[in-house]
C-alpha cells in the first residue's frame, strides 16, 4: 500500500521534522527542559529521540526515490510511539518524587539525580520533551492503519484496531482494582478487564501473527504494570523502572509460551482454555523467586465478592484468577464469533448458545461451592483483643521523638480497654533496641531514646509486639566485630519489659532492601548504593511468636501479600496473622488499598484471622472467612480495637495442605494438551505420508 503521491509523502516528512526539530529544541537548547548534560537516566530519551532521526533520514532517502509505503510507515510509528509512551510514563510518574523532601535533600547533598523543585514543573518539563514526537508517530500510525483497513488489505479486518483493543484491557484491568479513580476497585470490570486483549491475542494468532501476539501481550503487560503500580515511584528511586524492566523479562517469557500454545490450538475445541490455563501458571510464576511480586493478581478485583473468594479455601488466590479468567476466555470467545466472516448464522447461533451456558455454569459452580464453603461453621477457642496503632507518620522519614510520642499517645488512649497485646507498624520505632539500650544514655541521644521507651512499655501492664531494627554480629576470636548484619525485626515484649522473641523479615523488597548478587553484578550493586538504597539481610527462621493466649505470627509488610510465605507460617502453628506494614511513604491510599486487598486472601486460603497494623493505612481487622470486620481511614493518627477469634485448628484447608497445586496444574493440563495435539496430528501425517509413498511407487512401476 503506498502513499498515492509524492505530496503526501511529503507532508508526512514535514510533520515528523518539525515536532522532531521541536523536541531537539527542548532537549538540548532550552535551559528548563534541557537534558545537557546528559546523566545515565537520560540515555533512553536520547536513543529515543535519536532512532526518530535516523527514521526520518532513511524516509528521506526513499522519498527521493519514489513514493512511501503505509506498510513500512505504520510498524516503525506503533513501535516508536509506544517506546516513547513507556518512557513518558516513566518520567511522569517519577515527578511524584520532585515533592519528597527527603529527595530534595539527596540531591543538594550531590546525589544521582536531576528533578524540578516540585511535581507540577517536572511533569511540565516532562510533556515537553516526550509530546511532539508522540503527537507525530501517533498520527502517522493511526492514518497507516486506516489507510491499509480502506484498502482492503488481505486478512486485515477488525486487527488494525488491536493497539485500541489491548490499550481498552490496560484501562478496564486499572479500574477493576483499587486504583486513583475508584479507591475499592470495580469489580464487575474484572469479569470483562481481558476480554479486549484475549480477543487480540487469538485474532493475531489465528491469522497466523504469532509474533504480533507477542508484542501485543508486551505492551498489555508493561503498560498494566506500570499505571498499576504508579505509586512505586516513590518507594525508592529506582523501585518503578525495576519493576517495569523485571515485568518486561516477566512477559517476555510468557507471552512467547502463551501465543505459541494459541496458535497450535486456534482450530481447537479447547482453545478456549489456553489462555486461562497459561495465564494462572504465569500468576505463580511471576509471584516466586528473587523477584517474585505478587501484585494485582487477577483475583484481586474481586475481594469484595464473599462467595467467589471462598475458594481459596481450595486452591488459594490462584483459583479465584482461574474462574475470573475463564469468564473473559469465554466472553472472547463470543466476541471472535460475533467478529468471524467465514461463520454461518446457525453456527454463529450454537457457538454463543455454548460459550454464554459456559459462563453461566462457570457462575453457577463458583458462586455456589463458594456459599456452601462461606456456610461451613469456623470453630474457635476463644478470644483476644488486640490494640493497633497508627501514627501516621514515616518513622525512617520524621523525627523519632515525633513518632514515639505519637505511639505513646494513641497507645494510652486504648489502655481503658485492656487490651491483651498492642501492635505497633512496622519499624515504628527504629532505633536498635538491642545494641541502644546497652549503650550510655548519657552520651547517645538513641540510648536515651530506647531508654525512654523501655520505660514506657513497663508502665503499660500488657503485650506489646513492634516493628524494630534488628542486628548480629559476626565475631573473631578476639570478640572483634567481623561482619553486622541488620535485619528489619518485629519483637515481642512482655508486661515487664522482657524481650521474648523476635521475628527477622525473610522475604524482602528485591533491589530495594536486598541485592544478593553483588560479585556477579558489581555495577549493579554500586548503581543501586548511588541511588541511596539501604539493604537488609533476610531472616532465616520463621518465628511464632508465644502469647499467653494465642500463637501468632508477623509477616512484615509486603511478606503477606505472598500466598507461600504466610502458608509457611500456619504449618508451622500460626494461629492469627499479625502483619505490620508502613506504606507511608507512597504518600497514596491506592498503594496501600492494593497492598490490604492482596493480604486478605491469606485469610480464606488458611482460615486464619488477620490484623493489620500499620503507619497510614490500611490498619484492619479480617476474619477467617475473609470479611472486613472493621479498618481505620487512612492518613491519620487512629487507633482499632479489634476483638479477634482464635481458630481451635480443627478446619486444616486444602490449600494448606497442598500449596500451590492449582497453578502447577494447570501448566500440567496445557501441556498434556498440547502433547495429545501433537500425537493427533503425527498419526494424521502418516496415512498422508504412506498414500504419497504408494502413489510415488505406482508411478515409478508405470
Amino acid at each position: 500500500m503506498r502513499i498515492a503521491d509524492q505530496h503526501q509523502g511529503f507532508l508526512v516528512m514535514l510533520g515528523l521534522f518539525l515536532a522532531t526539530l521541536l523536541t531537539g529544541v527542548f532537549l538540548f537548547f532550552l535551559p528548563a527542559t534541557a537534558v545537557m548534560p546528559p546523566g545515565g537516566g537520560d540515555s533512553l530519551l536520547l536513543a529515543w529521540f535519536s532512532l526518530h532521526c535516523l527514521w526520518m533520514v532513511v524516509l528521506a532517502s526513499r522519498l527521493r526515490r519514489g513514493p512511501l509505503f503505509w506498510d513500512l510507515l505504520g510498524p516503525a510509528a506503533e513501535g516508536l510511539f509506544f517506546f516513547g509512551f513507556f518512557l513518558f510514563l516513566f518520567a511522569y510518574i517519577f515527578a511524584l518524587n520532585a515533592n519528597m523532601d527527603y529527595v530534595q535533600r539527596f540531591i543538594e547533598s550531590g546525589g544521582n539525580l536531576r528533578l524540578a523543585l516540585d511535581t507540577r514543573t517536572e511533569r511540565l518539563i516532562a510533556v515537553s520533551r516526550f509530546a511532539p514526537l508522540l503527537g507525530a508517530d501517533l498520527v502517522i500510525w493511526l492514518l497507516a492503519g486506516v489507510r491499509r483497513r480502506a484498502e482492503g488489505h488481505e486478512g486485515e479486518g477488525w486487527l488494525f484496531l488491536s493497539p485500541l483493543l489491548v490499550l481498552l484491557s490496560v484501562g478496564l484491568s486499572v479500574l477493576a482494582a483499587p486504583s486513583a479513580f475508584f479507591l475499592e476497585g470495580l469489580p464487575l470490570l474484572g469479569w470483562v478487564s481481558l476480554v479486549p486483549l484475549f480477543v487480540v491475542l487469538r485474532g493475531q494468532t489465528r491469522a497466523a501473527r504469532t509474533g504480533r501476539a507477542v508484542w501485543y501481550g508486551l505492551l498489555y503487560g508493561v503498560l498494566f504494570t506500570l499505571l498499576g503500580n504508579f505509586w512505586l515511584g516513590t518507594f525508592n528511586l529506582i523501585s518503578l523502572q525495576a519493576v517495569g524492566v523485571i515485568f518486561l523479562g516477566f512477559y517476555g517469557l510468557f507471552m512467547p509460551l502463551a501465543a505459541g500454545a494459541l496458535r497450535r490450538a486456534r482450530n481447537e475445541p479447547w482453545c478456549v482454555v489456553v489462555l486461562p490455563l497459561a495465564w494462572t501458571a504465569f500468576e505463580l510464576a511471576r509471584s516466586s523467586g528473587f523477584l517474585g511480586y505478587p501484585w494485582l493478581l487477577v483475583a484481586h478485583s474481586q475481594y469484595r465478592l464473599l462467595p467467589l473468594i471462598q475458594l481459596a479455601e481450595l486452591g488459594g488466590v490462584w483459583l479465584v484468577s482461574f474462574v475470573v479468567l475463564l469468564v473473559n476466555s469465554l466472553g472472547a470467545e463470543m466476541v471472535l464469533l460475533l467478529l468471524r466472516r467465514d461463520c454461518s448464522v446457525a453456527a454463529r447461533v450454537r457457538g454463543l448458545r455454548a460459550s454464554a451456558l459456559g459462563i453461566a455454569g462457570v457462575l453457577v459452580l463458583s458462586l455456589g461451592g463458594g456459599a456452601f464453603l462461606l456456610s461451613r461453621p469456623l470453630p474457635s477457642r476463644g478470644e483476644v483483643r488486640l490494640a493497633l496503632i497508627q501514627q501516621n507518620s514515616d518513622p525512617r522519614k520524621h523525627e523519632y521523638r515525633r513518632t514515639l510520642d505519637s505511639l505513646m499517645a494513641l497507645t494510652e488512649a486504648t489502655r481503658s480497654y485492656e487490651p491483651d497485646l498492642v501492635v505497633w507498624s512496622e519499624t515504628a520505632f527504629v532505633p536498635n533496641i538491642r545494641r541502644w539500650s546497652r549503650e550510655d544514655p548519657r552520651r547517645y541521644g538513641l540510648a536515651r531514646l530506647v531508654q525512654e521507651f523501655l520505660a514506657y512499655q513497663e508502665t503499660m501492664g500488657t503485650w506489646l509486639v513492634t516493628g524494630n531494627d534488628d542486628y548480629r554480629q559476626v565475631l573473631d576470636e578476639e570478640g572483634e566485630e567481623l561482619e553486622r548484619h541488620n535485619f528489619n525485626a518485629a519483637v515481642l515484649l512482655s508486661p515487664e519489659g522482657v524481650r521474648h522473641e523476635t521475628y527477622h523479615k525473610i522475604k524482602l523488597v528485591p533491589f530495594t532492601e536486598y541485592f544478593p548478587y553483588e560479585r556477579q553484578f558489581p555495577w549493579v550493586y554500586q548503581m543501586l548504593l548511588d541511588f541511596d538504597v539501604a539493604f537488609w539481610t533476610p531472616g532465616e527462621e520463621r518465628t511464632i511468636f508465644h502469647h499467653p493466649d494465642f500463637r501468632f505470627a508477623t509477616p512484615i509488610c509486603f511478606e503477606d501479600v505472598f500466598p507461600g510465605q504466610v502458608r509457611e507460617f500456619a504449618r508451622a502453628g500460626m494461629e492469627v496473622v499479625v502483619n505490620l506494614t508502613n506504606d507511608y511513604w507512597s504518600l497514596q491510599e491506592v498503594a496501600a488499598q492494593q497492598h490490604f486487598v492482596a493480604a486478605l486472601f491469606r485469610t480464606v486460603e488458611l482460615r486464619r484471622p488477620m490484623v493489620r497494623s500499620t503507619a497510614s493505612g490500611v490498619t484492619s481487622h479480617i476474619d477467617a472467612a475473609g470479611r472486613i470486620v472493621a479498618t481505620v481511614p487512612q492518613y491519620s493518627e487512629q487507633y482499632l480495637l479489634a476483638t479477634v477469634e482464635i481458630p481451635d485448628g480443627s478446619r486444616v484447608t486444602l490449600y494448606e495442605r497442598w500449596g500451590d497445586w492449582v497453578p502447577w496444574s494447570a501448566a500440567v493440563v496445557l501441556v498434556l494438551l498440547l502433547g495429545w495435539q501433537g500425537l493427533v496430528e503425527l498419526r494424521e501425517r502418516r496415512p498422508r505420508r504412506e498414500q504419497g509413498r504408494e502413489g510415488a511407487d505406482r508411478l515409478s512401476d508405470g
